[in-house]
């Protein structure tokens, strides 16, 4: 801890009229771009498997979580004891199968009894949907996978992978119809639930749609990247390329992306 509490005294001192004239404007508004771009920061360094970049990283998100804590803290609200204390007791009220005498069979069963555990507890409410406790301010895609494992938990579920299937088949050509109609804003509308309909999907084959769909921007990304350096080797700029040509080196991309 005595790493912890000298970056709690550092913070403290930035903040202080003596401080750094920066860190004494922010507040819990202008302190949340920030706390987002970090958050994302650390999951990069996770998927490239980047540990000294992780741990830098991670070092960063904990200076915002330092900061709001800071905030409040001179605005007499709570401190970083506080937040400690309520993380803690947090996670031993939500284990009972660890810290208590119940029983679980397995993960699915912790899942169970946390989600019924949280619509218990003093600081969240009262639940009135299966569906509340989602931030909304979650990445689209990893809150359609959320609203619908919780509405999954509740029996409003498919029986079967082949109800997912059939759905997204049927969700494109609902999307295809409104296209050949030109409705734009039925193809909005029919497009969202096509991505609904991708990521109950992808619910079903135990894959979290916004872990594969970051992966599959790196791919993209690393490819593209491929076939301008390709096209740059031949004295080519992209632009001034058949489709053909171009589908070539992507091909080739691809191919060497795979080995």
């Amino acid at each position: 801890m005595e790493e912890f509490d000298r970056l709690v005294e550092v913070v403290a001192t930035l903040r202080s009229p003596e401080g750094c004239p920066w860190d004494r404007e922010q507040d819990h508004a202008s302190l949340r771009h920030y706390l987002l771009e970090e958050v994302y920061e650390v999951l990069e360094a996770a998927d490239i498997g980047a540990d000294e970049k992780l741990c830098g990283e991670l070092g960063d998100v904990l200076l915002m979580v330092v900061m709001y804590t800071q905030i409040a803290a001179e605005q007499d609200g709570f401190n970083i004891s506080d937040v400690i204390a309520r993380i803690t007791d947090k996670l031993i009220y939500r284990h009972p199968h660890v810290f208590g005498d119940v029983e679980v069979a397995d993960s699915d069963e912790v899942v169970d009894n946390w989600e019924q555990l949280k619509q218990h507890e003093a600081d969240t409410g009262p639940r009135q949907s299966a569906l509340d406790g989602i931030p909304r301010s979650l990445p689209a895609l990893q809150q359609a996978q959320e609203l619908q494992e919780k509405a999954a938990r509740v029996g409003f579920d498919w029986d079967s992978i082949e109800g997912p299937w059939r759905k997204l088949f049927e969700e494109i050509e609902e999307l295809q119809e409104a296209a050949d109609n030109g409705a734009e804003e039925a193809v909005t509308h029919e497009l969202g639930d096509l991505l609904i309909a991708v990521v109950n999907l992808a619910r079903f084959l135990d894959v979290y749609a916004e872990d594969a769909l970051r992966a599959g921007n790196r791919r993209f990304e690393q490819r593209f990247r491929q076939v301008e350096q390709q096209a740059a080797a031949m004295g080519r700029e992209l632009s001034e390329m058949t489709l053909e040509e171009l589908d070539e080196l992507w091909e080739q991309a691809k191919t060497s992306q795979k080995r």
